[in-house]
C-alpha cells in the first residue's frame, strides 16, 4: 500500500482543537513525538429568520421541541429571538443527551422546565417521546439531516415538523493549498466533501487517510481515496487509539 512503511511526522486532523487540556490527542502528541495541527474543515452557520418563515414554521403551534445537538439549541433560541418569540415556560424539551441537555441551561431555568433525556442515541429517546403522543414536536436540525431520525418519528406516529435552522458549510482552506501532512483524519463525508471541494486536484500520493464511522469510509471510498487508518473497531475504539496503534507500527515506536 502506498506510504504504509513511510513513518508519521505529521497529522491534521478536520476538527476544531479540545479545549480540555486531558485530550487523548495531547497525549498522543507527547508519547510519540508527532506535530498534531486541528483545523475544522466545515462550519454551522444558522439560515435567517426569514428562510425559516419560507418553511411554514410557526413557533407558537409547537408544544414540545426535539433537541439533538448543541447547535440545535443555539438556534433554536436565536430564531425565536429573531422572530420575537417568547418561548412559554410550557414547553417541552426532548433532548438527545445529558451533554445536550446540560447545555440548555444557557436559556432556561433547568429547574422550572419540562426536560426529557435521552441516554445517547435517537433509539433511546424515542420512548420519551412516544409517551407524549399529543403534543406537536418541533425538530430544529441543520440542513444535513439524515434519514433515521425522521423514520423514528414517523415510526411513532407523533404529530412533528422539521425545520432547518442552521446549515453545514464547507470552510476555506485555500491557506492549506503547499502544506503537507502526513496523515488526515476526517470524521464525516462532509469533512470528505470539505477537502475535495477545496483542493478538485487533490491526489492523496503518499498521505494517509484516517476515518471515523461507517459513513466516512464509504464517502471515502466513493471519491477515490484510499482508507489507511480506520475506527471505531474493537481493538481501537477511538481514533486517537486507532492513530497511536499504526503511528506505532510505522514509526518502530513502543
Amino acid at each position: 500500500m502506498s506510504g504504509k512503511h513511510m513513518k508519521v511526522k505529521t497529522i491534521l486532523v478536520s476538527q476544531p482543537e479540545p479545549k480540555i487540556e486531558n485530550s487523548p490527542y495531547f497525549d498522543l502528541i507527547d508519547r510519540q513525538k508527532v506535530k498534531i495541527d486541528f483545523r475544522p474543515f466545515i462550519h454551522v452557520e444558522g439560515v435567517s429568520s426569514k428562510e425559516v418563515r419560507t418553511q411554514k414554521v410557526d413557533l407558537s403551534q409547537c408544544t414540545a421541541i426535539i433537541l439533538t445537538s448543541r447547535n440545535s439549541v443555539d438556534h433554536f433560541f436565536r430564531i425565536a429571538e429573531e422572530l420575537r418569540f417568547k418561548v412559554p415556560d410550557t414547553m417541552k424539551y426532548f433532548c438527545l443527551s445529558e451533554a445536550v441537555a446540560f447545555y440548555l441551561q444557557k436559556y432556561v431555568v433547568y429547574r422550572k422546565r419540562k426536560i426529557y433525556v435521552g441516554k445517547r442515541t435517537f433509539a433511546e429517546l424515542s420512548p420519551l417521546i412516544k409517551k407524549y403522543k399529543t403534543e406537536s414536536f418541533l425538530l430544529p436540525s441543520s440542513d444535513k439531516l439524515g434519514d433515521t431520525v425522521p423514520d423514528i418519528l414517523n415510526g411513532l406516529g407523533v404529530n412533528w415538523k422539521q425545520a432547518t435552522f442552521y446549515k453545514t458549510v464547507v470552510s476555506d482552506l485555500s491557506d492549506l493549498e503547499n502544506v503537507f501532512y502526513d496523515i488526515l483524519v476526517f470524521f464525516s463525508p462532509s469533512g470528505i466533501q470539505s477537502l475535495l471541494e477545496n483542493f478538485p486536484n487533490f491526489k492523496q500520493n503518499e498521505t494517509r487517510i484516517a476515518v471515523f464511522g461507517n459513513t466516512t469510509v464509504q464517502a471515502a471510498a466513493q471519491n477515490g481515496l484510499r482508507v489507511d487508518i480506520q475506527a471505531p473497531t474493537p481493538e481501537t475504539p477511538s481514533m486517537t487509539m486507532a492513530l497511536e496503534k499504526y503511528i506505532k507500527e510505522v514509526n518502530g515506536k513502543k
